[in-house]
């Protein structure tokens, strides 16, 4: 490996899970409903993120599917919730 990335990788592991302790108080404390529906969109984009990142620092493709999972899975629930928001309802 890379002597760069050997330290790199650490340290976007370390400032992504700072960035979902983050996210998560946003989550709690958000005054609006809006603002918690983006702290969660935040907190899902980070943790694939940190699957990602993950999955190159241990050379394992399984970390880049379960990404792509979360990312899928984050994206409808995502939409729904600003649908639910705006409308009131999920399904028309």
């Amino acid at each position: 490996m890379n002597p760069i990335l050997a330290w790199a990788l650490p340290l976007a592991l370390a400032m992504l899970a700072l960035a979902m302790l983050l996210t998560l108080v946003r989550l709690l404390k958000g005054p609006t409903a809006q603002d918690r529906v983006l702290a969660l969109d935040c907190m899902y984009l980070n943790g694939m993120l940190l699957m990602l990142v993950l999955g190159i620092l241990y050379g394992s493709s399984n970390y880049f599917e379960a990404a792509l999972l979360v990312a899928l899975f984050g994206f409808v629930g995502s939409t729904a919730m600003a649908k639910f928001l705006l409308r009131g309802e999920v399904i028309e």
